[in-house]
């Protein structure tokens, strides 16, 4: 079954035990409304902060992550192809040759 799906290694994960993502959320608020009214001066552009936009302005692209779909490998797509030929080939001549 290996020809078939080919297995990756795992992800790795590692969860920060000390850290209070409520207080991060809050404190990135603030500096927003301080930022907008003039307190604080304009931050600097940081790629970082776009990161995943274009996935959550889309639906269909939304749902697809948070269901964790991946897209079909193109392997897999060619094999199929490739059967559905041999089969349409065998229905229009009855013969089994390539």
């Amino acid at each position: 079954m290996a020809f078939f799906k080919t297995r990756e290694p795992r992800k790795f994960n590692h969860p920060y035990m000390y850290v209070n993502e409520r207080k991060d959320k809050l404190k990135a608020i603030e500096e927003r409304a301080k930022r907008e009214l003039g307190m604080a001066p304009p931050k600097e552009f940081n790629p970082e902060d776009i990161r995943g936009t274009f996935v959550k302005g889309t639906k269909h692209l939304r749902r697809r992550k948070e269901s964790g779909r991946k897209p079909m490998k193109a392997g897999v797509a060619l094999i199929i192809i490739g059967v559905l030929i041999f089969i349409w080939h065998y229905l229009l001549t009855g013969e089994l040759r390539f």
